[in-house]
């Protein structure tokens, strides 16, 4: 249930901040058009205290890192208070859909990369391009490639929260006591199915070497990168249905070699939901997630749990976003939203306040700075890897267009039919190629 509290409370003033304040609510605040510069619409001027309407998804403990960099940003800024509302990720994005649906969308909100193109054609989200433009929101300290990631049709909408990686999450202990070696970064896939039918050998079967991914769209656009290619090209697929039938006939083998446990563990599994990952429940030695998710998962498990990238070359990732903070284009604050997405991302006690639950911090000077107060060994681990990874990272793609939501849920469902048998390997890739064209054609 979504879970809405009173205002933050307000505290003591910075002059300096309130001047900043006061001149952002004493002016007139233009609302930018679909080109960021074409017809602008002034707003009332207003001379009282603003309340900023604040929207995202995770658990309490995020709700409640969140809130407390909210209190720091009010404590600098005593006009400006927040109506904070938060829950789980599941039907976020329905309840998002439908404030859209209304024009009711919060002044400020988190997304992620499957509706940040859907939201921004739509025009639903602030255009930050201005804000950027003039430091107001200040990108110079984050990676380029982390920077782009938030742009679509050349404009800056969103801002990362946080930066993650794609990673491999594996059950340290367990290889441990069946004396294989763990995996690193950079395994080629050849290399990384070999070493997961090792571990099932060595378990006698009772446990398999790996999750199988091939429902999983992060693998496959990674290893599609590593060959070259790209998920999307533009509005279409970047890929056709020859190279998705290899990728399926790759796990088909690893599943011949035993290196995946059953369709109906994989079927169960095939989400983001930690608890039901098979590296928690004991069936596999590996399963693969987000980077900083790596602690959500060691709290469904004594065994110690650890961090790789992904198999296939590090340069196949990029600096990606978990989540951005984005703008309601029809906010009638935008200056004021401009600013608290600035102190979120580039001020180091906000920084200080978040953590790195989201993921590491964007910028790459508070994400030092903060690196100094982790205590969690889930989230050292997260920072190790994005530090391991920092300099070997490939340039950011796009982020994904409307209708890749649509093609998530088409890979899982196609995937789950191939490894049932329900249907052959090339018909399903045929099928899935003709359906996730027309879902981004919409």
């Amino acid at each position: 249930m979504p879970r809405t509290r009173p205002p933050l409370p307000r505290a003591g003033a910075d002059p300096g901040r309130r001047r900043l304040l006061g001149a952002l609510l004493g002016a007139p605040l233009a609302l930018a058009g679909p080109a960021g510069c074409a017809e602008e619409e002034e707003l009332p001027v207003e001379d009282g205290p603003v309340e900023l309407s604040i929207f995202w998804y995770g658990s309490a403990k995020r709700a409640e890192r969140t809130e407390k960099a909210l209190r720091l940003y009010s404590a600098r800024n005593p006009l400006v208070s927040f109506r904070v509302t938060w829950q789980g990720l599941t039907g976020y994005y329905d309840r998002l859909a439908t404030q859209a649906t209304g024009g009711n969308v919060p002044d400020l909100f988190q997304v992620d990369d499957t509706v940040l193109t859907e939201y921004a054609r739509r025009e639903v989200l602030l255009d930050l391009g201005g804000y950027v433009a003039d430091h107001r929101i200040d990108l110079r300290g984050l990676p380029p490639g982390l920077v782009r990631y938030g742009e679509v049709d050349g404009r800056p909408v969103g801002v990362a929260a946080a930066q993650t990686s794609a990673a491999l999450i594996y059950n340290r202990s367990l290889l441990h006591r069946l004396r294989v070696p763990e995996p690193r970064t950079g395994m080629p896939w050849s290399e990384y199915i070999a070493w997961a039918a090792r571990v099932t050998r060595a378990a006698d079967g009772r446990v398999a070497g790996t999750m199988d991914p091939s429902g999983d769209q992060r693998a496959l656009w990674l290893w599609l990168r590593s060959r070259g290619g790209e998920l999307y090209q533009d509005r279409r697929l970047g890929f056709d249905a020859g190279e998705l039938a290899d990728w399926f006939e790759w796990w088909q083998d690893a599943r011949v070699r035993r290196a995946t446990p059953s369709a109906a563990l994989v079927d169960h599994a095939d989400g983001d939901e930690p608890a039901r990952q098979l590296v928690v429940t004991g069936h596999t030695a590996a399963s693969f997630a987000w980077a900083h998710q790596l602690a959500e998962f060691q709290r469904h498990t004594d065994d110690e749990l650890a961090l790789a990238a992904f198999p296939g070359p590090p340069g196949a990732q990029w600096a990606r976003a978990s989540m951005y903070w984005a703008g309601f284009r029809g906010t009638r604050h935008p200056g004021v939203v401009a600013d608290v997405i600035n102190f979120l991302t580039g001020n180091m006690e906000a920084g200080l306040a978040l953590g790195h639950e989201r993921g590491v911090n964007p910028g790459l000077a508070i994400r030092r700075y903060v690196r100094q107060s982790l205590t969690e060994a889930g989230q050292k681990r997260a920072a190790d890897l994005a530090d391991d990874l920092a300099d070997r990272l490939g340039p950011a793609p796009s982020p994904p267009p409307k209708g890749h939501a649509q093609v998530r849920s088409l890979l899982v469902a196609t995937a789950e039919g191939v490894r049932s048998g329900r249907v052959g390997i090339r018909a399903a890739a045929a099928r899935f190629v003709a359906e996730a064209d027309a879902a981004l054609a919409v």
